[in-house]
């Protein structure tokens, strides 16, 4: 089963009140490319939440952010920090000298600086918060592989419907290219005939070796065998539980150079519509290919 690099999840968990919440947003990329956004107090967690998306997806560019939300009775106490209070209002008077104003220094002015007041260290800060911090990400890790799998579902509704088309596009060549051959050899002979305008001096061993030579290039065997198998193995590929995006897309490349062999060795104009129509097709499931992880 295929998966969409699209989509969305989000997860929440609570517990005596304080609530932790996740966001999870997904679009295609190259590569696996994660940017995550953490409360301060847990941001050395972000390693652990990595290895938890990691886990789980191998390709797209994911956006994570996690909220906590915490009662203002449970919220850490608040704490003066005298000493870069001092500093601060020791700085604001050189400036205030340095420039000369005469405005008067207020409790507004120093209260600019975050440093002075803030939260009152406690030990085990943020453990409770980190414990619903990963039921968060969890939840909203698997909500979002869903997302990605039902519309990888579809996705692969369309290719399977596309491969299928391409299939009855070949058989199509395949049969028309068996026609051509005797044309292709009648037609040859009535060249020749008329270069030499003589029939009694027409090597009939040195035109059959011709026709033969004919009939190889003419003859896309060979190239509708390779494309059936690369198709084959798209379908099987589509099916697998591993991450398929790179390999569809490897295939899709192969059964085009074939295509384009086919295209050039047909030299017909209703082969080549029926050649054109599968590389129209072909574009389409390479772009759709491109939101497969």
């Amino acid at each position: 089963m295929i998966s969409s690099m699209t989509g969305y999840g989000r997860g929440d968990a609570a517990q005596k009140g304080i609530t932790a919440t996740a966001e999870l947003r997904s679009v295609n990329n190259r590569f696996l490319e994660l940017t995550i956004r953490l409360p301060k107090n847990l941001s050395h967690r972000e390693n652990d939440v990595k290895e938890i998306v990691q886990s789980k997806i191998d390709r797209g560019k994911i956006n994570l952010s996690v909220n906590i939300e915490t009662p203002v009775d449970q919220r850490a106490p608040m704490m003066i920090n005298k000493d870069a209070a001092r500093m601060s209002y020791k700085i604001l008077n050189e400036l205030k000298k340095s420039v000369n104003i005469k405005e008067d220094i207020t409790i507004d002015h120093l209260l600019k600086f975050s440093e002075i007041i803030r939260p009152e260290d406690k030990e085990n800060t943020g453990e409770v918060e980190w414990v619903l911090c990963e039921k968060a990400v969890r939840k909203a890790l698997g909500n979002l592989l869903k997302m990605r799998i039902d519309e990888g579902s579809e996705l692969q509704k369309d290719l399977s419907r596309r491969i299928k088309l391409i299939d009855k596009k070949i058989d199509i060549i395949e049969k028309l290219s068996k026609q051509r051959i005797p044309i292709e050899r009648t037609r040859l002979r009535e060249r020749v005939e008329k270069l030499i305008e003589a029939k009694d001096r027409i090597d009939d061993k040195r035109l059959e070796l011709e026709i033969i030579l004919l009939s190889e290039k003419l003859d896309i065997t060979e190239e509708c065998v390779r494309l059936r198998s690369h198709q084959k193995y798209f379908l099987e590929s589509m099916n697998g539980k591993e991450p398929s995006g790179r390999k569809l897309n490897f295939l899709v490349q192969e059964i085009h150079r074939e295509v384009n062999t086919i295209g050039s060795k047909a030299n017909d104009a209703i082969i080549s519509r029926h050649i054109i129509e599968i590389k129209e097709e072909l574009e389409k499931i390479r772009e759709q290919i491109q939101n497969i992880e």
